[in-house]
């Protein structure tokens, strides 16, 4: 059950943060904008609403299978160890189980979340002029990529399969680590506010948990989100980056070390609606089974 209340989770907190996804993928990838209201300003003004959307119906499904895989991994690697160290898979963990349980969901999904990252950051990354801002009557060339399948065939044609994980290390050092605090600040804060005596946390502790557990990890997480952007967007026929520390090396020499805070308030602010979203839908969902099951 904990893989399907993930998934729907997952699904409806990208339906609520795509649009600032979108902004903070281009402040990372792009230099000529001067902040969030600019490239917010200038998205809108060249491509309207649709500009911030780009690849939102494909990144919906994925994000769906890797936040069940997210929820149901962790899960399933925390009744692991608790088995290992206390016999129980249901005895209470400690917070390095958590913590362990966290990173190892983290670094699993990787493996299912890069091609799905590669065409998101692609196709966010892509201008495509809206028909009424257009002046000229020559017909607007097709965009390189027509959709996030269309995307994702023509990177594997052109840069092959290796293509399709561009940014593979960037996104475990970040997700391994995200995570880990991730799963265990949202633990901490639940048992810190959960009255003594209840075994459950209420919604509006599942909230705010679930907000700044995503605070923190997009926190944690931002310098890699900037390294894994940039190495996404460098396509074969212009290569920058040779891999992770290469990239990390070339955009802290040419744009100091703030380069790689770049999105930092803009995922902060993101990450606390849409986490409340996710751990409010995952807990409502497992205790609305619980009912009907009992």
């Amino acid at each position: 059950m904990d893989f399907i209340a993930g998934a729907i989770g997952g699904g409806l907190s990208t339906a609520v943060g795509y649009p600032l996804d979108t902004v903070k993928v281009r402040i990372q990838t792009e230099r000529h904008y001067n902040g969030i209201w600019h490239c917010i300003r200038e998205t809108y003004r060249t491509e309207k609403v649709w500009g911030f959307y780009k690849g939102v119906s494909a990144s919906v499904l994925t994000v769906s299978v890797i936040s069940s895989v997210s929820f149901g991994m962790y899960k399933n690697f925390l009744c692991t160890i608790c088995k290992l160290r206390y016999g129980a898979a249901d005895a209470k963990p400690s917070k390095l189980d958590v913590s362990l349980a966290g990173g190892a969901a983290g670094a699993a999904r990787v493996v299912l979340m890069t091609p799905s990252e590669v065409a998101k950051v692609r196709m966010q990354t892509q201008r495509n002029p809206h028909p009424s801002i257009i002046a000229s009557p020559q017909p607007v060339s097709k965009p390189k990529y027509q959709g996030s399948l269309h995307c994702l065939k023509v990177i594997a044609k052109d840069e092959g399969f290796g293509g399709l994980y561009k940014g593979c290390s960037a996104l475990l050092c970040r997700d391994s680590s995200s995570s880990a605090i991730y799963f265990l600040t949202y633990s901490a804060l639940c048992d810190w506010l959960t009255p003594a005596g209840k075994n459950k946390p209420g919604f509006l502790v599942v909230l705010l948990s679930g907000g700044f557990a995503g605070v923190l990890a997009w926190g944690l997480a931002t310098p890699m989100d900037v390294i894994k952007s940039r190495m996404q967007t460098d396509e074969s026929d212009q290569r920058k980056y040779r891999g992770l520390v290469h990239c990390a090396r070339e955009s802290v020499k040419k744009e100091g070390a703030k380069v790689l805070f770049k999105g930092l308030g803009l995922n902060c602010i993101r990450a606390f609606p849409v986490n409340m979203v996710v751990f409010v839908t995952y807990e409502a969902v497992l205790r609305l089974t619980d009912h009907y099951t009992k």
